[in-house]
């Protein structure tokens, strides 16, 4: 699942880059700040939705494994746990809880991943306003 979560970001993040690359240099180059805004705002929402099919991906793994009756418990513990959060209010079966950890694991790397990647497409937009401007 680790994998498989990390293709899907790597796939994601690469298709955004290829599709909107250019998109976002031109806004940089145009200064408008709604422009900005949007590029930036469309990044987080990118990264957001990334994030969401992934946890999405463990919640099934969860079902699939027969740890939770109710897609909305597999959810709640996969985005609980996914980000780290861990309520501790709903567990797995003592067979599956090291996976538990695995998922936190690979969940706050792809957050890392995701910060700074976002930092990324902030400085590019950034560096481009203020490279146009002096020019």
């Amino acid at each position: 699942m680790v994998v498989l979560t990390v293709v899907i970001h790597v796939i994601g993040l690469a298709a955004f880059i290829a599709y909107l690359g250019g998109w976002l240099g031109s806004v940089a180059t145009r200064k408008k700040f709604v422009d900005l805004l949007l590029a930036l705002s469309f990044t987080v929402l990118v990264v957001f939705f990334l994030h969401t099919i992934e946890i999405w991906c463990w919640a099934l793994l969860y079902m699939w494994l027969g740890e939770f009756q109710s897609l909305e418990r597999a959810l709640y513990f996969s985005t609980v746990t996914f980000t780290t959060l861990g309520y501790g209010d709903i567990t797995l079966r003592q067979d599956w809880q090291l996976l538990s950890g695995f998922e936190a694991a690979n969940g706050i790397i792809l957050v890392g991943v995701s910060t700074a990647f976002v930092f990324t497409v902030l400085r590019n937009l950034h560096a481009g306003v203020f490279r146009s401007n002096t020019q």
